[in-house]
């Protein structure tokens, strides 16, 4: 059967001709529900708890600093440049280095740091994701290679569901050159399916709700 017997096959099956333009793409058909914050939160904590992620509802900044502090346990870590952490105080932490702007320099950081610690650009609230867009103030490499990873965001940057990111942001690479979305600690059953924590990133997360 020859390619060209395929495709006028396809054409047919779509009621077009040779040559004839596709139609426009319709436009997604996206209904992100109305849900509370107070609902948004508690969706969020059970979704990531239940991949053992764990996390803490901080009312204020100098809550979530001080949960920061506890959870380090004495490890060293790299902080992002998100203006939020600087706000709630945690890039002030002893221990934490900040500012970093080469990025050989973080590279290095991220590598030998127990403990990397960021914000989120959004959180869904149906799977406990973490969305992360690379940028100056968050670099991927803090979210990716040190074996623990503390999240820092704000409550009203918890979405309900996939859709409405999609909603309010439809076209990421218009923002930046990476979106990462990361639900609960790194695993992997590829070998001999066996569930393996913290072989393609960091093994242990904590999200801090302000």
């Amino acid at each position: 059967m020859s390619r060209e017997h395929v495709l006028q096959k396809v054409r047919s099956a779509l009621g077009r001709s040779e040559g004839q333009a596709p139609p426009p793409i319709p436009p997604p058909l996206m209904h992100p529900p109305e849900m509370h914050t107070d609902v948004r939160i508690d969706k969020f904590c059970a979704a990531l708890e239940a991949l053992n992620g764990k996390t803490h509802r901080a009312t204020s900044p100098g809550a979530a600093r001080a949960y920061v502090e506890t959870a380090l346990a004495g490890r060293d870590a790299v902080a992002s440049n998100a203006p939020f952490l600087k706000d709630c105080g945690i890039t002030n932490l002893p221990r934490v280095a900040s500012g970093i702007t080469d990025r050989l320099e973080l590279r290095e950081l991220c590598a030998t740091r127990g403990v990397g610690i960021s914000s989120a650009d959004y959180a869904l609230a149906d799977t406990g994701t973490l969305v992360m867009l690379s940028s100056n103030e968050e670099a991927r490499m803090i979210s990716l290679l040190p074996p623990c990873h503390i999240a820092v965001v704000s409550r009203e940057r918890i979405l309900s569901s996939l859709d409405e990111l999609f909603t309010i942001l439809p076209l990421p690479a218009d923002r930046s050159s990476s979106m990462v979305l990361i639900t609960g600690p790194s695993r992997t059953a590829d070998i001999e399916q066996f569930l393996v924590r913290g072989v393609h990133g960091p093994g242990e997360i904590h999200v801090v709700i302000v």
